[in-house]
C-alpha cells in the first residue's frame, strides 16, 4: 500500500492509494472514528453508487459500522447552499450528532459539498474522503479545500476542513466514463508543469498507456500527484503562499466555467485550457518561453478532445476580476517558468487575457 502522509498545522493524516483498497474500507474506517458509537453518512451520487455502492455497502457492514446513505444530485449544478441545507437537514433528520463522521464517496463536486457539510454541522464533524474520480484521486480530495459555488463565480463559499484520511482506490477508474477521465488528466498535467518535471514527462510521454487506463502508470502517477499536493499543503495549508501555485490553469477555468453556468465543462477541461491560456499569457509576459509554452500547449491538446470555447474575451477578463485569487484589485495567475517551476504574476494586461482566450476560441475549433 502507499501511504502518503498530510501534515498541516491543524492536522495530521494518511491518503491511501492501493488497487482493491476499497474492499476493505470498513476496516480502515472503523480505526478512524471518534467513537465506537460514531455513526457515517455516506455521501454519495447515484451513478457513483449504482457501480459501487454494493461493494462499500459491503465493506461498511464488515466492520460493523452503523451508517446512513445521502444521495445528492450529480454535477457541477448541485454544488450549492441549497444542497449542503438539503443534506443537514437529512442528517439532523437522522440523529447525527458531534460523534458523526461524513464520508465523501464520490468525484471533486461530492468531495468539496460533503467536506463543507462535515466543517458546518453541529460547528464541525469529521469527513473521510473516499474519492472515486481521477481528478478526485490527484488533487480535490487532498489538502482539506470545501466549497460551493454562487452564480457569481466557483468556490466563492468555503472552508478549509482537513479530512480524517483520504482513501484512493485505482480500480475505481476502471468504471469511469472516458471524458471524467480525461478531465482527471489535466490535473495531472497541471501537477507536473507546477513541481515535478518527471511528472510531466510522463504525461508526454505514456499517453496511450494513461488513455488505456494501465493501472502500474496509473497508481504511479495517483502518488506522484498525492505527493506533491502533500508538499504543498503542508507548507501553507490556508493559500497565503505556496499553495497558491495548485490555481494554474484555474483562473480563467474558473471563469470558463462560471461563465456557461457550469453546464458546458467539467473542471478539468476548463483546467485544460487554462493552462493553454496561462503558458500563452505567460510568453506575452515574458515569464514563458515560446518552446516550453508549446509543450504545455500541445500536452494539453495530446488529450483531447475538449469543448468548444464560445465565451466573449471580454466577458472573461471580467469575470477574473471577481475570482477568489484576486487581491486588491489584482488578479494573480500562475505563470510556467520552466517544467517543474512557476511563478505568481500580478501584472497582467487585460488585453493579454483577452487575446489568449481569442487564441483559445481559435484551438478550439481546429
Amino acid at each position: 500500500m502507499n501511504k502518503i502522509t498530510v501534515k498541516t498545522k491543524s492536522a495530521e493524516y494518511s491518503v491511501l492509494v492501493e488497487r482493491g483498497v476499497l474492499t476493505q474500507v470498513g476496516k480502515t474506517i472503523a480505526k478512524l472514528l471518534p467513537s465506537k458509537k460514531s455513526r457515517c453518512f455516506v455521501v454519495t451520487v447515484a451513478p457513483v453508487w449504482t457501480l459501487w455502492g454494493e461493494t462499500f455497502k459491503k465493506a461498511l457492514a464488515s466492520a460493523k459500522l452503523d451508517f446512513s446513505v445521502l444521495e445528492m444530485t450529480d454535477g457541477e449544478r448541485a454544488k450549492s447552499f441549497a444542497s449542503v441545507e438539503h443534506l443537514a437537514e437529512r442528517m439532523a433528520m437522522k440523529g447525527a450528532d458531534r460523534n458523526s463522521v461524513v464520508i465523501a464517496f464520490g468525484g471533486g463536486v461530492v468531495g468539496d459539498l460533503a467536506g463543507f457539510l462535515a466543517s458546518v454541522y453541529m460547528r464541525g464533524v469529521p469527513v473521510i474522503q473516499v474519492p472515486t474520480t481521477l481528478l478526485a484521486q490527484v488533487d480535490a480530495a487532498i489538502g482539506g479545500k470545501t466549497g460551493a459555488n454562487l452564480r457569481a463565480g466557483k468556490n466563492l463559499v468555503g472552508t478549509f476542513h482537513q479530512p480524517l484520511a483520504v482513501i484512493s482506490d485505482p480500480e475505481l477508474l476502471t468504471t469511469l466514463p472516458d471524458r471524467e477521465f480525461r478531465a482527471g488528466l489535466f490535473e495531472v498535467i497541471k501537477s507536473g508543469v507546477i513541481r515535478d518535471r518527471k511528472l510531466f514527462e510522463i504525461a508526454e510521454s505514456e499517453r496511450k498507456r494513461l488513455l488505456a487506463r494501465d493501472q502500474d502508470i496509473l497508481e504511479r502517477v495517483i502518488h506522484d500527484c498525492t505527493r506533491i499536493k502533500a508538499e504543498v499543503v503542508a507548507a501553507d495549508e490556508k493559500e497565503s503562499d505556496l499553495r497558491r501555485i495548485l490555481n494554474f490553469g484555474h483562473t480563467i477555468g474558473h471563469a470558463l466555467e462560471a461563465d456557461t453556468a457550469y453546464r458546458h465543462f467539467l473542471h478539468g477541461e476548463a483546467v485544460g485550457w487554462g493552462m493553454a491560456a496561462a503558458a500563452m499569457i505567460g510568453t506575452a509576459v515574458r515569464r514563458t518561453s515560446p518552446e516550453l509554452a508549446q509543450r504545455i500547449v500541445s500536452c494539453v491538446l495530446a488529450y483531447s478532445p475538449l469543448p468548444e470555447v464560445n465565451s466573449r474575451a471580454e466577458d472573461i477578463v471580467k469575470r477574473i476580476q471577481g475570482d477568489k485569487k484576486a487581491f486588491n484589485g489584482k488578479v494573480h495567475f500562475v505563470l510556467a517558468t520552466s517544467v517543474g517551476k512557476v511563478e505568481i504574476f500580478n501584472r497582467v494586461p487585460d488585453d493579454v487575457v483577452a487575446h489568449a482566450v481569442e487564441e483559445l476560441h481559435y484551438l478550439s475549433r481546429n
